[in-house]
């Protein structure tokens, strides 16, 4: 066995004669626990509340949508629609028409986003699933669904004939507009469903059938502005990117689901970074107490370390000593203070209500358990401890052991 490590294993195990050192060393694993575990909850909250934070999007998100490259719309032709057929694992497809526009009711208006979609869109995604009032629309008709934000400021509900609800989209030329008919073109619509996706989604966006947004905006029948895609549970989604790409070519832009909220994905994921280096920092902090926990211990075995010198150990040997003291403190510490972490974030997620911690009444905190978190949690101890073992066990040198 290697003699440095077999003398610090020694001296993690035994006590100290003095009692002010075992009470700073238990100070500092302890401060190695809560720290690791404390870490780890967070970062498990964190991940908890990024996926409570996606899994309303990803219910209207497509696998992959094609957009313009330039410009507002697209021209899919025959041959495109062709050549997309060709793709297996394309489970099915929507054509979406997209444009800001006006909505108003009752003299209030306010600004949206028209989505015009045809019969596949509420199979290409799960619209269905967030429709609290209502229905959703008919593909033949002057049907719309509005956004939870929207019926309330507007102050409408579903299947209200008492209120108009008029929307109204620029008309596109040159020259001056004499009347506000040659600048609008507007159609008269009928609410019948509501959705609540999230605070963004409910205040801006309207459904509507692909037709009457085409009408709307003078579109050609094969014009549309982008095509959204649900993918098989078995398909590669890089792989299948690159074919519609190659189907379609370079008037298209494709985008993954992650790539259509990278706003959101960006904003979620510097918040995670900045959590997770203040925690770290409170980690530091803590193995502080281990960086003077082992100089206490030098101090103490000051004797002991001089006859190991004298027989022939050497300097760097009888650093090791408290290098591998220190490190194996941090890893023990981290290792209990991950498990214990676990313990309490699985307890959040299957423990009885009582044992719960909870947002709401009626809502749990949300957590999550992934792997990525632990290997973080544990390489970041790992190496923070050895970083402070080595400052420690720097501090033996040849004149503090050949003046005992």
């Amino acid at each position: 066995m290697n003699f440095s490590l077999y003398i610090a294993k020694r001296y993690l195990r035994s006590k100290s004669s003095n009692n002010a050192i075992n009470f700073i060393t238990i100070i500092a694993t302890l401060g190695i626990i809560v720290g690791t575990a404390s870490l780890f909850i967070v970062l498990s909250a964190f991940a908890g509340l990024i996926d409570f934070s996606l899994q309303f999007t990803s219910l209207v998100d497509p696998d992959l949508k094609a957009i313009a490259a330039k410009g507002k719309s697209i021209i899919l032709t025959d041959s495109d629609v062709s050549k997309l057929k060709t793709i297996d694992d394309i489970a099915l497809y929507s054509k979406i028409i997209e444009e800001r526009a006006i909505i108003s009711s009752q003299d209030i208006e306010t600004i949206i986003t028209l989505k015009g979609v045809d019969e596949h869109y509420a199979n290409v995604v799960n619209i269905d699933s967030v429709i609290d009032y209502g229905s959703w629309l008919d593909q033949k008709s002057n049907q719309i669904v509005v956004g939870l934000g929207i019926s309330s400021s507007l102050s409408f509900g579903v299947l209200d004939y008492s209120k108009t609800v008029n929307i109204y989209v620029p008309k596109p030329g040159k020259g001056q507009i004499t009347s506000i008919k040659d600048a609008y073109s507007s159609l008269r619509t009928v609410n019948v469903g509501i959705f609540d996706i999230n605070e963004n989604l409910n205040d801006s966006y309207i459904f509507t059938p692909i037709g009457l947004a085409k009408n709307l905006l003078n579109y050609k029948d094969n014009q549309i502005s982008a095509i959204e895609f649900k993918l098989k549970n078995t398909a590669e989604l890089n792989t299948v990117k690159k074919q519609i790409q190659n189907a379609l070519g370079n008037k298209v832009i494709i985008k993954d689901r992650e790539q259509l909220n990278d706003k959101l994905y960006k904003i979620l994921n510097t918040e995670e970074l900045a959590l997770y280096l203040i925690f770290t920092l409170v980690l530091i902090i803590a193995l502080f107490n281990v960086i003077g926990s082992i100089i206490m211990v030098i101090l103490d075995k000051k004797k002991t370390l001089s006859t190991l010198f004298n027989i022939g150990a050497t300097v760097p040997n009888i650093r090791k000593i408290f290098f591998y003291q220190g490190s194996l403190m941090t890893l023990a510490g981290g290792f209990i203070g991950i498990t214990i972490g676990f313990l309490l974030v699985a307890l959040q997620l299957y423990g009885p209500q009582l044992l719960k911690v909870y947002i709401t009444p009626s809502m749990a905190y949300p957590v999550s358990i992934k792997l990525e978190n632990v290997i973080i949690v544990f390489l970041t101890i790992s190496i923070l401890g050895i970083i402070a073992s080595k400052i420690a066990s720097a501090r033996i040198n040849n004149k503090l052991l050949k003046n005992i």
